[in-house]
């Protein structure tokens, strides 16, 4: 894979959050998209479960490299809204996301301003409900030793936090390890050192996987 980006922050897990301004009740609902037909149908869904709302504004980002993106007022004076709202997404660094802000209009006009400021604090509390983590580019990495070696591998990867995604205890060890771009020269050459050289590598693929250490509420 060419040109990918190093890193990226997705939803491990949508979430509701909500804000009262002035009497109007703002809700929040995230979830996680990876298509654009993922997060439109998303929006559909949360304006027939608030069909009686005074607004579904809504806003995504599709993409590692947040390639699309898209942003809807739904009535709401254009850019107080979907507008903030993206920039909310866009600010955390968080891709293939798409939100849906419901506004239950309290009877008081908030002015453009107050309306970009609830808009936005609203997104910020439905991400506050999320659990966040890191997509990482890196690889597979196919490691295979002899019983003698597998101790000092072992030994290694639990230093560096690496946990072996799959594992084969035949005739000789094989462990199927999952790293970043940044780790793997190096790990290679500590496995090397550390089995004195009694160690094939092989690079299985190119992916992006999450990082289990960066999760966050």
């Amino acid at each position: 894979m060419e040109n990918q980006v190093e890193e990226y922050r997705v939803l491990l897990t949508g979430g509701t959050g909500e804000i009262i301004e002035k009497k109007s009740r703002f809700i929040a609902t995230l979830r996680p998209c990876e298509s654009e037909s993922g997060a439109v149908a998303f929006v559909e869904e949360m304006k027939k479960r608030y069909w009686d709302a005074s607004h579904n504004c809504s806003a995504f980002v599709i993409g590692s490299r947040g390639e699309l993106t898209r942003c809807s007022d739904d009535g709401e004076p254009s850019g107080t809204a979907g507008r903030p709202m993206l920039e909310v997404l866009l600010g955390e660094g968080i891709r293939n996301v798409a939100v849906v802000v419901t506004r239950y209009f309290g009877g008081t006009l908030l002015g453009t301003g107050g309306l970009v400021r609830a808009y936005s604090q609203a997104v910020k509390e439905g991400l506050a409900a999320c659990q966040v983590g890191t997509m990482r580019f890196g690889c597979e990495l196919s490691v295979g030793t002899d019983y003698n070696g597998i101790g000092k591998i072992l030994h290694l990867l639990g230093q560096k936090g690496i946990e072996p995604t799959e594992s084969d205890y035949g005739e000789s060890v094989t462990l199927i390890l999952t790293v970043s771009v940044k780790e793997e020269e190096e790990l290679q050459k500590e496995l090397v050192e550390a089995t004195s050289g009694r160690v094939k590598i092989e690079k299985v693929r190119e992916l992006y996987y999450i990082d289990k250490k960066s999760t966050e509420r």
